[in-house]
Order: structure tokens, then C-alpha cells, then sequence
């Protein structure tokens, strides 16, 4: 949720994680083992537990890009 005003920003959130906290090794990692068990898909829930790994290992690394683009 994101509210915008004037003066002021507020962003809520479950989470949020530092640019500079980022790790592209381990992101990558994360990656790879949520897709290993989408392939192997024992459970409904293991598979739905790896899918949300896989998009906050796909969305660190994103982040990770946009960071370099900029710079930083």
C-alpha cells in the first residue's frame, strides 16, 4: 500500500529489504531451488510456497538490476 502526499511518502509493507543488503549470489540460488521444486511438485503446498520464493528471488533480482542501471 502506498500513500502519496505533498509532503510525505508512506509505504506499508510486510517486508522491505536494503539496496545495499541485496545479494545477487544468493537471490540467484533462491532462484534456481524454488524452480527445482516447481519441477518436482510434491505437494500443492510446497509448490505454492516455492512459487512465492521464486518471485521474491525474481523481484530481488530486478531490484538488483535497476540498482546497477542507477548507479549504486
Amino acid at each position: 500500500m502506498l500513500e502519496v502526499q505533498p509532503d510525505v511518502l508512506t509505504i506499508l509493507a510486510d517486508t522491505a529489504v536494503r539496496g545495499k543488503d541485496l545479494d545477487e549470489a544468493k537471490a540467484l540460488q533462491a532462484k534456481r531451488q524454488a524452480e527445482e521444486v516447481m519441477k518436482t511438485k510434491i505437494s500443492e503446498i510446497e509448490y505454492a510456497r516455492a512459487q512465492a520464493e521464486l518471485i521474491e528471488a525474481v523481484s530481488q533480482l530486478a531490484a538488483i538490476q535497476k540498482l546497477r542501471k542507477r548507479g549504486h
